[in-house]
């Protein structure tokens, strides 16, 4: 694998090597972005970046063969399930260096994220270190999805999406890895195609290790570009949360039992109500008023378009993610990702 530096950069060999990795599947959209934003970062160390591509049915093959022939720091490995976890098992076998950086094809990194990235690894002495998934969309759709992950009424209270104060934490976005904790725990699981994030995490800290976050580490991430695209998302979601829920009984807690109760409660609210109970109206409607309320609190200097879109967003993330969790198969660990 190459790992020479393009002409006129001034690699420091003293510095900790970087592997960036990115797992790719149809990302015409945002690979050249993704990657260029790799490419800019200000870290001096030796880096090499794996581009893992999946069965892509768009251009995004064509886009990385030509990145990888531009700067011959970047190769590509074949990651035929199109599987997040394969693809990441593959590009960390594929690379060399002993800190691992993940990226997502659509998530655009500041040009001081791997540097503040290894300062922390440096510091905390954490396994692996992360910060804010700064959600941040171009349409007025995308701007109000991005407004829901960025509050607590849309996501919950993780610091990786609202911030927080720098310490200990149970998971992070994406992450930056020591490469000797990924081999120690055996990488990511592959059976999960959603939360396969947080359930390596969570072996980490089952392992002793320690994951850290740090709100000095923030990554543009794009959000999904409709309705449709952002209900399956999130169903998908609720579902494979619940699988890791079946396996981990442990990891539940309120913030993921919220959403399915929600659903519930306004499913059974409305059916009372058409049976001709008034009082189940009250489940269905003050749903409502929390959505609105909590929409025109968080629509403070959002464009207009935008603003009216959120109620709507809002109670989508709320109902596909409940749903998704409700209606979880016992065996979806053992499915193929669709």
């Amino acid at each position: 694998m190459g790992l020479e530096e393009p002409a006129g950069s001034a690699c420091d060999p003293t510095l900790p090597p970087v592997a960036v990795i990115m797992p790719i599947l149809n990302e015409t959209r945002h690979l050249r972005a993704a990657v260029a934003a790799v490419q800019a970062q200000d870290y001096r160390g030796p880096m090499e970046i794996v581009l893992a591509l999946g069965p892509s049915t768009d251009d995004t093959d064509v886009i990385a063969k030509e990145l990888a022939a531009a700067d011959p720091r970047i190769s590509t490995v074949n990651n035929p399930t199109g599987a997040t976890p394969c693809g990441l098992n593959a590009a960390i076998a594929a690379s060399t260096h002993q800190i691992v950086v993940r990226v997502d094809g659509h998530a655009i990194l500041p040009p001081d994220y791997v540097r503040i990235a290894v300062e922390v690894l440096a510091e905390s002495g954490a396994d692996n270190v992360g910060g804010i998934m700064a959600a941040e969309g171009v349409t007025p759709f995308e701007q109000a999805v991005a407004r829901a992950m960025r509050s607590r009424l849309g996501i919950g209270g993780s610091r990786f999406h609202v911030g927080g104060e720098a310490g200990p934490a149970d998971t992070v976005y994406l992450g930056v890895f020591r490469r000797a904790i990924l081999e120690q725990v055996g990488g990511f699981d592959e059976s999960l195609r959603r939360a396969q994030d947080w359930e390596l995490n969570h072996r980490i800290r089952e392992a002793g290790g320690t994951v850290w976050f740090t709100p000095r580490m923030q990554v543009t991430y794009r959000p999904r570009p409709d309705l449709p695209a952002l209900a399956k998302q999130f169903f998908r979601t609720g579902q494979w949360r619940r699988g890791v829920i079946r396996r981990m009984p442990r990891t539940a807690n309120a913030r993921y039992l919220a959403p399915p109760a929600v659903v519930l409660a306004v499913l059974g609210g409305t059916v009372l109500g058409l049976a001709g109970k008034r009082i189940g109206w009250l489940a269905p409607g003050g749903y409502l008023a929390v959505v609105l309320a909590g929409s025109a609190a968080n629509a403070k200097d959002l464009d207009t378009g935008a603003a009216v879109r959120l109620p709507v967003v809002l109670a989508t993330m709320h109902m596909a993610w409940g749903a998704g969790f409700l209606l979880s198969p016992t065996d979806l660990i053992s499915e193929p990702d669709s």
